[in-house]
């Protein structure tokens, strides 16, 4: 694999030709409900002026970040996740007891296990569904599409329920302004079904590098480094990244996949509607769409608001881009992500 431009080429989804109904095996899958959800408490970058030696003109001209949003103490993932989950179902028009399968997409579990898609089980009511979580960082929920339409095309399920969720605030270091000034917290979910005479999502394309898995992580809290007096001390249990090498890398692997995705389809970038990218920071936002050729009135942006929310990036985006009528019955979208691991993808969505 390419170390400076990552390839998709052995490790992506297989690919139905959208375009022609006798190539699906078994049946389309479509979203059928979007929601999100975000805590109430928000952090400005004039407010992390006050904790650690950054300003506003630092954040924003290398981010684009000017807030993110804070979850409350006693607020934690499957609650935002719950949250998230409900609109979406209200929006499709579903209830508890017609979801067969619910995935969460996190690196921030309530805790290591049981997982968090059986909390959000439990409060939902979803009794009878099967769930389980993900985890491929910030590209978790396209992961997530992928593997919940499976489910629905096999026929094995009829609903699916795809959640990204993140407490990012638990695992931030705040004294490191590199990183701490990134992240906020938040939820995205989508409701996935088949619905007749329907493309839905198109495709998926997704691709890993594990030569790269240091550039971000967290070091502590697992069975290699579990928690002692001297990982807590030295740090261990909080986010770290290479931010340049990780900045490189991300554009060049939703620029990769953004582009398979569209060659699969046999679609030129002129005819998507909307782009969402995963929302980590403006300057790979507008790298990438320059690559790709996009005008940038096609972008849907909210890192500014938001900052990067991790899985919960790309579903949040796509349910304010829906519910802003940014996106429209018919319209074809372009969703790219890119995550620690290190993961990257991208999918196509007939909306």
């Amino acid at each position: 694999m390419s170390q400076s431009a990552p390839s998709n080429s052995e490790s992506v989804a297989s690919f139905r030709n959208p375009r022609a109904a006798h190539d699906f095996v078994g049946r389309s899958c479509s979203i059928s409900g979007v929601g999100s959800y975000v805590p109430e408490q928000v952090l400005t970058n004039h407010d992390l002026e006050k904790m650690v030696e950054t300003s506003d003109d630092w954040i924003t001209t290398r981010t684009g970040i000017k807030e993110r949003r804070i979850a409350a103490q006693n607020e934690f993932t499957s609650d935002l996740a719950t949250k998230a989950a409900q609109r979406a179902m209200e929006q499709a028009g579903v209830t508890a007891d017609q979801i067969d399968l619910l995935i969460v997409a996190t690196i921030t579990p309530d805790m290591p296990f049981p997982a968090t898609a059986c909390l959000v089980q439990q409060k939902i009511g979803a009794t009878g569904a099967a769930a389980f979580d993900i985890e491929a960082a910030c590209s978790g929920f396209i992961y997530g599409l992928e593997i919940g339409q499976q489910f629905i095309m096999s026929r094995t399920c009829d609903t699916v329920l795809v959640i990204g969720s993140e407490k990012l605030s638990s695992i931030v270091d705040w004294t490191d302004r590199n990183t701490c000034v990134l992240f906020g917290d938040g939820a995205g979910a989508a409701v996935l079904q088949n619905r007749p005479g329907a493309h839905g999502l198109l495709t998926a394309c997704m691709g890993t590098d594990g030569n790269k898995a240091g550039l971000l992580q967290m070091p502590g809290g697992g069975s290699r480094c579990p928690a002692t007096v001297e990982s807590v001390a030295s740090r261990l249990h909080f986010l770290r990244m290479d931010g340049k090498e990780t900045f490189k890398n991300a554009i060049n692997a939703m620029y990769t996949a953004a582009i398979e995705s569209l060659r699969r389809c046999e679609l030129d970038i002129s005819q998507i509607a909307c782009i969402i990218p995963h929302q980590a920071n403006r300057r790979i936002i507008d790298l990438v769409a320059e690559r790709l050729g996009a005008s940038p009135e096609k972008l849907f942006v909210n890192v500014d608001r938001m900052g990067n929310t991790s899985a919960a990036s790309v579903a949040i985006a796509l349910d304010e881009a829906v519910r802003s009528s940014r996106v429209k019955r018919g319209d074809l979208i372009l969703l790219m992500v890119f995550g620690a691991g290190l993961t990257w993808g991208a999918a196509v969505v007939e909306w």
